[in-house]
């Protein structure tokens, strides 16, 4: 049976759950007090950001990126896996190679990341669950080059477990005090190739899958089989997460196959630029997420919403839909002013805790 909650410093959380991007230990425009308010249970970082833009030594001063940035809430590091393919395999000036990637600053210094350097560098962040580095399967690659990226990914995780291994021991972490590691199932849409690594993963030993690598096929469509390929060959106690899967109606999906985990910067993004995600009902008990168009999008400074003096949505309880109109959201907007992506981004988080929310009661 899957499990029903994720333990965090700051106590179970039960699941699903859903942690909004703070890659470089901010949400933009939003403090963690703003987070709080909105029920959003925790935040995601970014191994990769923190490791080049902070180093080690900032992060110990601090005890941990959630002293740093003064969330006492629930914290997962990823990997900075993803940044294998943005980065390195996509002209970013970066290489990779067995022992690792290797990327360059703007300044032009050498950054080296390691399986083993990602494990303890998320170690020191001290979050309540880790990633191993991955190879990233890039979109579109024929069989051998993914094949390839699998060899490399299990390689990598059976160093990232031992170095795990090695840091618990010598942080004096006992079972029940040690975060979370997880592995991350490659393969692209050769299923057979997800199943493989799946199960390599697993004779491993670690405490979930993610879903890794891109999960939008060349015709746009989700690529809901790879993840039921993945579902299928996860054991039953391990945690299910989709890693960068954010669009409510890929959560609800996903959700149903059994994952329970889900980060993306979509609606702290998408608030940036004027898109607010509303649901399709008059009132809170009135969502179903079941429902095949639950929700819909509004951009708050279109002529029509000039002189609206109705919330963004009279369903959600957030601070911007009890306290402003779309009158005036949309006029912040217009003038520039940024507590209007603050506002905005606070109403998205909430959208998207109360998606949790019913999912939960499902």
């Amino acid at each position: 049976m899957k499990p029903k909650t994720i333990k965090t410093r700051s106590g179970n959380l039960k699941l699903p759950i859903f942690f909004p991007d703070a890659t470089r230990a901010v949400l933009r425009t939003l403090d963690s007090v703003d987070i709080k308010n909105t029920k959003t249970p925790g935040v995601l970082v970014n191994t990769y950001h923190l490791y080049r833009e902070l180093g080690e030594r900032v992060i110990k001063d601090f005890k941990g990126v959630g002293n740093f940035m003064s969330w006492d809430g629930g914290l997962i590091s990823d990997s900075g896996g993803f940044q294998v393919m943005s980065l390195a395999k996509k002209g970013g000036g970066g290489r990779i190679t067995d022992e690792g990637v290797f990327f360059r600053t703007t300044s032009g210094r050498e950054i080296k990341l390691t399986p083993e350097k990602s494990i303890e560098f998320q170690m020191t962040l001290k979050t309540d669950m880790v990633v191993v580095l991955d190879d990233f399967t890039p979109p579109g690659v024929n069989r051998k080059e993914a094949k390839l990226t699998i060899d490399r990914t299990l390689d990598w995780a059976k160093r990232s477990k031992a170095e795990f291994e090695k840091q618990c021991k010598k942080l004096g972490l006992s079972k029940n005090e040690r975060p979370y590691i997880l592995g991350v199932v490659q393969g692209g849409d050769y299923k057979d190739l997800r199943k493989e690594c799946a199960k390599e993963l697993a004779e491993i030993g670690f405490d979930g899958f993610g879903y890794g690598g891109w999960p939008v096929l060349e015709d746009g469509s989700f690529d809901y089989e790879s993840a039921k390929v993945i579902a299928r060959f996860t054991p039953d106690d391990y945690f299910l997460y989709g890693l960068g899967v954010g669009k409510p109606e890929e959560i609800v999906v996903l959700n149903g196959m059994g994952y329970g985990i889900f980060d993306c910067v979509l609606p702290t993004r998408d608030a940036r630029h004027k898109r607010l995600y509303v649901y399709n009902a008059e009132k809170m008990e009135d969502i179903d997420v079941f429902s095949p168009d639950f929700y819909r999008y509004l951009v708050p400074d279109k002529q029509k919403y000039f002189k609206d003096k109705s919330p963004i949505s009279t369903a959600c309880d957030c601070l911007t839909c009890t306290k402003y109109s779309k009158a005036y959201l949309g006029h912040l907007f217009r003038v520039g002013d940024i507590s209007a992506m603050r506002l905005a981004t606070i109403h998205n988080l909430r959208f998207y805790s109360i998606l949790m929310e019913k999912l939960a009661k499902s």
